[in-house]
């Protein structure tokens, strides 16, 4: 009777002390997935080539729009005539639209303090792009769609308004995208299709990214 009871008494302290560490490290887990930052997704992107359903945004000189068409064909040839490509160029606070980069290099500015207030973007041999930027006071502007070869502007211009996170998918195989975000740095690569980084509700502005296919 009495090595029953003892065992009944030892099998009730395993359970608490089991459910104090459950609660332990269920708090902490919360505290961390809090801590992480996150992208709410907004609405599904839709086919490439459906109409745009974003407000207006921002479009860039034809210089620009140019240069990325330029900067997507040369990388294209050097590859391979068929080859996945994305080149973008972003419009940064107090600097203007950057030159054009390609598959992974750095679009925007670190260690500036700069917020990034537009993106344009083009591709080829991956069936087109689209592209969302959620923005202070606006939210997810929507998403604007071009073939390979077209250039999509999300964000604004002029309106000294950050961009707080982008959303990008491509019309076939996956796209992979970072951002760097004011307080945070570089946050994890992201991979999938589509594919969103950046933050919101959080108020900070995204400072640079970089794409790749």
């Amino acid at each position: 009777m009495k090595k029953a009871k003892k065992e009944t008494t030892r099998r009730t302290a395993g359970i608490v002390l089991g459910l104090a560490l459950a609660g332990a490290l269920g708090a902490a887990g919360s505290a961390e997935a809090q801590g992480r930052p996150s992208v709410a997704a907004p609405a599904p992107a839709p086919a490439v080539g459906a109409p745009a359903t974003a407000a207006p945004a921002a479009q860039p000189p034809a210089s620009v729009v140019a240069e990325l068409k330029a900067a997507t064909n040369k990388a294209r040839t050097r590859v391979a005539p068929n080859a996945r490509v994305i080149c973008y160029a972003a419009h940064v606070q107090d600097i203007g639209w950057q030159s054009a980069v390609c598959d992974g290099a750095v679009a925007g500015t670190t260690g500036q303090s700069r917020r990034m207030e537009a993106l344009a973007i083009s591709t080829s041999g991956v069936g087109g792009v689209c592209a969302n930027a959620h923005l202070a006071d606006i939210g997810w502007q929507g998403w604007v769609c071009g073939s390979d070869g077209q250039v999509v502007t999300v964000g604004t211009t002029g309106q000294s308004r950050r961009m707080e996170a982008l959303g990008v998918q491509v019309g076939s195989g996956n796209v992979g995208a970072q951002a760097h975000v004011e307080g945070y740095g570089w946050l994890s690569a992201v991979s999938g299709n589509p594919v969103y980084v950046g933050t919101t509700g959080q108020s900070r502005r995204m400072e640079a990214v970089r794409i790749w296919v």
